[in-house]
């Protein structure tokens, strides 16, 4: 089976399947633009939710799916366009035939102008026929691009984490992770270099020799084994090398515009976090409706408090866990096991001692302190979780004694900076009080 390429049916068939491919592209296009807006706003959901967490590993998963859902869309919708435009010109043919100049009565500048410039309609179908081919095929392309960028960063993210973790510097384990880092990163760098330019490392003699190991390990980090066929069959044909290039500033151009937005104001740009004169609504958690909307840090239970109690919830970030081992350094484990872990493994906080988890909660409560207006609220925060399965800390205060209307609450934490205790605030919350 192998060998089939070879034999001219098997050649007559490829030429066959060549000129019926439009119906084929069509296809796989309509179900392909369907299934990738199904999926978009799912994965900015679960984009929103990483960074909540602020979990740079499935963040950074999540930014990849997004860019390459994001090309996915725009090529192929583009290319139902052209593909579109090409059966419209295919059926204006078989009416009208091919341009006909002699009969526009066009004077002899314009004329000579046009048959040069637009020349005759069926190289114009052809031309279109090309565009939406190489469309059609860079669009899968740029996704395996996406895919290597993505198993690139994954490498060197593997490689701190197991070698470079909460080791000495005198393990050789150590050693043999800096070895791998700079091997990959210099890789990297080569291979982009490499990349950008079309192959300008490969073209040299004695450079090729050198990057020729390179070339070879990172064919198998970024799979390009798969698709590296269809990579030099675009390098060899100048038309699809064009049209390659010309895609990249329009992606740049479409990556900042989705940046902007319409600023109404001189003053205010309506998406800072509350404070003394804004209630961002992402600070009240009732108001979090939208399946995309979650908790920025800390939040209350609603803007309008009828209920004698207001909840403060403060979502869980590692660099709050940080900062707790900085005021009790014996809370800090040997081995630091946050990260990506499995179900199946066990899980170092089962073999915590409830005694540590409760001087774990009481260094919290020690550090972060609630006040409304300028009175100081006696809190005492517990590990909780929101309806959106944000982990946090949550408490609850007792505020029937307050004065309807607006009032402020100031969530403070410390901070050691070299000897000195700093207390800073981390948010500030309006809200208004009118009890049932």
């Amino acid at each position: 089976m192998s060998e089939d390429y070879n034999k001219p049916t098997f050649k007559k068939l490829l030429d066959k399947l060549q000129e019926e491919s439009w119906q084929l592209e069509l296809l796989i296009s309509g179900f392909a633009i369907f299934g990738l807006f199904s999926a978009y706003p799912n994965l900015e959901i679960a984009y929103q939710h990483a960074q909540n967490e602020n979990n740079i590993f499935f963040s950074i998963v999540m930014i990849v799916a997004l860019s390459a859902c994001s090309i996915l869309i725009f090529n192929l919708l583009l290319h139902v366009l052209l593909r579109g435009l090409w059966i419209g010109a295919l059926g204006l043919r078989y009416v009208s035939g091919d341009i006909e100049y002699d009969t526009l009565n066009y004077s002899k500048r314009f004329n000579n102008y046009l048959k040069r410039k637009v020349g005759s309609f069926d190289r114009y179908i052809g031309r279109l026929e090309n565009y939406c081919s190489v469309i059609f095929a860079i669009s899968f392309l740029l996704i395996f691009y996406m895919l290597a960028i993505a198993l690139t960063f994954g490498a060197i993210a593997f490689v701190i984490t197991v070698f470079l973790n909460n080791h000495t510097f005198s393990d050789i384990s150590t050693y043999f992770g800096i070895i791998l880092l700079v091997f990959l990163t210099v890789g990297m760098l080569l291979t982009f270099i490499d990349f950008i330019t079309l192959g300008f490392l490969k073209k040299k003699k004695w450079i090729s020799k050198l990057y020729f190991p390179i070339y070879w390990c990172f064919s198998i980090i970024t799979l390009s084994f798969l698709y590296r066929p269809l990579v030099y069959n675009f390098l060899d044909h100048k038309f699809g090398k064009r049209l390659s290039l010309f895609l990249v500033p329009i992606y740049i151009s479409l990556i900042w515009m989705t940046s902007l937005y319409y600023n109404q104001s001189n003053y205010f740009n309506f998406i800072e976090p509350s404070g003394q004169h804004i209630s961002n609504s992402l600070n009240y958690e009732d108001m979090l409706v939208d399946d995309s909307d979650f908790i920025q840090n800390i939040a209350i239970n609603s803007k309008v408090i009828s209920d004698s109690y207001i909840k403060v919830f403060i979502v869980f970030d590692k660099s709050i866990e940080d900062e707790i081992y900085k005021f009790n350094p014996k809370l800090k484990l040997d081995e630091d096991t946050r990260g990506i872990t499995s179900e199946m493994s066990s899980i170092n906080s089962g073999a915590i001692s409830d005694a540590l988890k409760s001087e774990y909660m009481t260094t919290f409560n020690s550090l972060y302190s609630v006040e409304i207006d300028t009175i100081l609220y006696k809190t005492d925060f517990v590990l909780g979780k929101t309806v959106k399965k944000q982990n946090g800390f949550e408490t609850y205060i007792g505020v029937k004694n307050l004065d309807d209307g607006k009032h402020i609450l100031h969530v403070k934490r410390k901070e050691l900076k070299v000897s000195d205790t700093l207390s800073k605030t981390a948010a500030s919350i309006p809200f208004w009080y009118y009890p049932n």
